[in-house]
């Protein structure tokens, strides 16, 4: 959903500090701001920093959406979200650092009230010193023989595992962790040198990066740990963090298409841009880990584990129709997967690649064929700028889509789908006229603000672009301004929404520049992103935390629980207000049972479903595995394994649909499918807000993301050429509403009256 402002709108992606070697051989006591007992200048406070806090928690507590009372149980979340801000997976502190840090707990609020954070600084300092004890100790592994013939496991997951104690049980979790970073390379069958070079310059280049930590960083991580604890979508942004972004936002910035997130020592892809290189290309897949980024086609690779966000970031991007080679992880390879090298040609962001567009499918029914249009938009657009200058020809998604309407009613298309899959949103006035294209006029969603004043947003245009069969596809990714749009179809029984349930983010963001709230000697303070109002669908309850239900749902790989809004920490409640006058159209409830029933029935009888299912099962057996094998030979093992199903899969697929099979294979992406993921920093959580904008945005105001007009090898996009198993679907769901709609008398019997689907079936039979 688009950001408003105070003063200046603008997005950031937020870079939390995720070192993943750090131990101790004993327990310390909290070191003092200050020089340590080596003389070494530790971290501490400025001055405007604590002007800052002054003005970050006025606006925390006197303008956010939620009520925020900074007291006792406020200042113990913030300790909790500090600690896991810099150590998520239990990997840095021990047991006794913890304790120490318990005097602390309740005195946060007094901390940030007094706008003293030497608290702050102090657990910065003790966290600094253990990442540089165990960089020296993961050094030293790499002089001692590696013997893979020995039966045991590295855990890579410790976020529920308690606070190790001793350092014997630290130094032999941390003697596992670089045997295993050693045996991932073994694996990609690197030489004994190159590893050890390999790991020692990657555990150098944390060494170093941990003393170019400043206290501006310092700051940024507190304060989110702070903005956490109150909510997930508030966040703030230190100085260099805000003029990155808006250097993105201003000028014309190229790179690969993509969203960057971080998730523990990993830069991975949150989401890859519509029309970018990176989607054109094919091969790089949100949640996929970057390893390495390289220059040109023949650029040395450079290993970027550990790396703070915004640094691989600078790595990536770079200037138009220049080559930048990653090494990436797959999503769906664990801790021991096989990596691979992707090469994609840097572009600008070209509006028009993420504009709507269209196609026709068409469905076979007995001797007859149903099209059914479909309209594919990534983004909720609008060009501010040209409508508020009056021209007749600015763009917009509305416009856009109803002018790709017309051309396919043209065609005769008899129902039609809007494809929102992954769509995170953008303006909230779009997503308000794009509903007035299916509805006469009506209120389309409510707002709450923080003082509890609801104001409605309405379609006041009367008559409709489409007023046929029609389906909102949706999936985990679409959020905020599809989530209205979706809700509003499904409130006015306008249309079925089909797919799997969205991310469920019912917010608003305002963005406080908090130099413009500052003395003149007072600057560089960075900025607050705050929540101020929440959404409400017209029938009363929000879209917030719970996002819309499907009427007709989709099998979904993974865990819900693990996905969206629900899954944040602190995310707001559901919660629900009266609902609008509006009256319903009641054009899916006659229809839905019998819909339902024959997709199922399609659904139990379909070869390429019954592998989601298989892929689902597994998911489930192996979800909570926190460890892997350090033998080789059986990593080996079940890399082939997995390799071998894989590749039979897609084998089947093409085969299935009559499609030669692609002669030149990647190499195989994976193993250990279900490794848990490693629960992400405050930052993190807050970069993975669907709305974020990707680095390479281009453009004042632009939602978009990068383009390239790099040519393609066919074998790169062997795999587009297979259908989309899910649009065909929904397609075949929309072509029997046709029928039944077309139907008049029937249609008027209400068959969702009737006792059961089976009763429905048999009568439209």
């Amino acid at each position: 959903m688009q950001i408003k402002r105070f003063k200046k709108s603008s997005l950031i992606l937020l870079a939390g500090l995720m070192l993943s070697l750090l131990s101790i051989t004993s327990a310390v006591a909290l070191p003092s701001s200050g020089d340590n007992k080596d003389g070494e200048l530790l971290l501490k406070q400025s001055m405007n920093q604590r002007y800052a806090v002054h003005l970050a928690v006025s606006f925390l507590t006197n303008w956010h959406y939620k009520d925020v009372q900074l007291d006792d149980e406020l200042s113990s979340q913030i300790l909790d979200q500090y600690i896991e801000t810099l150590d998520p997976n239990r990997a840095y502190f021990l047991s006794a650092d913890i304790a120490g840090m318990e005097k602390w707990r309740l005195q946060l609020d007094d901390v940030l009230r007094h706008d003293d954070l030497d608290a702050a600084f102090d657990i910065f300092n003790l966290y600094v010193l253990r990442v540089k004890n165990r960089i020296q100790f993961a050094r030293k592994q790499l002089k001692t023989p590696m013997d893979f013939s020995i039966d045991e496991e590295f855990q890579f997951d410790r976020t529920e595992s308690p606070w190790i104690a001793d350092s014997k049980t630290w130094d032999e979790q941390w003697r596992k962790r670089v045997k295993n970073d050693w045996l991932r390379l073994k694996l990609t069958d690197k030489d004994e040198e190159e590893i050890r070079k390999t790991l020692d310059d990657r555990y150098t280049n944390l060494d170093r990066r941990i003393s170019e930590l400043n206290e501006e960083d310092v700051f940024q991580y507190f304060m989110n740990a702070v903005s956490l604890a109150v909510e997930p979508h508030t966040a703030y942004m230190s100085s260099r963090s805000s003029e990155n972004f808006d250097i993105s936002m201003k000028l014309s910035l190229e790179g690969i298409g993509a969203l960057l997130q971080r998730e523990n020592e990993y830069t991975s892809i949150a989401r890859v841009i519509p029309g970018g290189p990176a989607k054109k290309d094919g091969r790089l897949k949100a949640e996929d880990r970057i390893t390495g980024v390289a220059q040109g086609r023949e650029g040395k690779m450079v290993d970027v584990i550990g790396w703070r966000l915004d640094d691989v970031v600078d790595l990536i991007r770079g200037p138009k129709g220049t080559y930048v080679r990653l090494e990436v992880l797959p999503a769906n390879s664990g801790e021991g997967g096989a990596s691979k090298v992707i090469e994609i040609l840097r572009n600008e962001v070209k509006l028009e690649e993420q504009a709507a567009k269209s196609r026709i499918i068409e469905i076979t029914q007995g001797e007859g064929i149903t099209k059914v249009g479909v309209i594919d938009l990534p983004v909720f657009y609008l060009d501010f700028r040209g409508r508020a200058e009056g021209k007749k020809d600015y763009r917009s998604s509305t416009r856009d889509v109803q002018k790709l309407i017309d051309e396919m009613k043209a065609e005769g298309i008899e129902s039609l789908v809007i494809d929102l899959r992954s769509n995170g949103g953008g303006s909230l006035l779009e997503a308000t006229t794009l509903t007035g294209l299916f509805i006469d006029q009506g209120p389309v969603v409510q707002v709450r603000d923080s003082r509890g004043r609801i104001s409605l947003e309405r379609d006041d245009d009367p008559g409709v672009a489409w007023d046929g069969p029609m389906a909102v596809l949706v999936n985990r990714y679409s959020a905020s301004a599809s989530e209205i749009f979706a809700a509003a179809i499904q409130d006015y029984q306008r249309g079925l929404v089909v797919g799997e349930p969205t991310y469920g983010k019912g917010t608003v963001q305002n963005l406080v520049n908090l130099d413009d709230y500052s003395p003149g000697d007072k600057k560089r303070l960075g900025q607050l992103k705050l929540t101020v109002a929440q959404f409400f669908r017209i029938n009363g309850g929000s879209t917030q935390n719970r996002g819309v239900t499907p009427d007709i749902s989709f099998p979904t790989p993974g865990d819900a629980a693990d996905f969206g809004e629900s899954a944040l920490t602190n995310a707001l409640p559901w919660t629900q207000i009266e609902k609008a006058d509006y009256k319903p159209v009641n054009r899916v409830a006659p229809v839905l049972a019998v819909l339902d029933s024959r997709y199922r029935e399609r659904l139990s009888s379909s070869e390429e479903f019954s592998w989601i299912y298989e892929d689902i099962e597994e998911y489930k057996e192996n979800k909570n595995r926190k460890t892997v094998s350090l033998l080789e030979d059986g990593r080996r093992t079940e890399r082939k394994e997995n390799e071998a199903k894989r590749k039979q899969r897609k084998e089947q697929r093409y085969l299935l649909h009559g499609l030669p099979i692609p002669v030149d294979e990647e190499e195989s992406e994976s193993e250990e499918l279900a490794e848990a993921k490693i629960e992400s920093s405050a930052a993190d959580t807050a970069e993975r807000n669907p709305e974020l904008k990707a680095i390479t945005a281009t453009g004042e105001g632009a939602d978009t993301d990068t383009d390239s007009d790099a040519v393609i090898d066919e074998d790169e996009t062997d795999e587009e050429e297979l259908p989309d198993l899910i649009l065909e679907e929904t397609a075949r769901i929309l072509a029997d509403a046709t029928r039944l709609m077309a139907n008049k008398p029937m249609f008027a019997q209400d068959l969702s009256k009737l006792k059961t689907a089976k009763e429905a079936v048999e009568l439209i039979n």
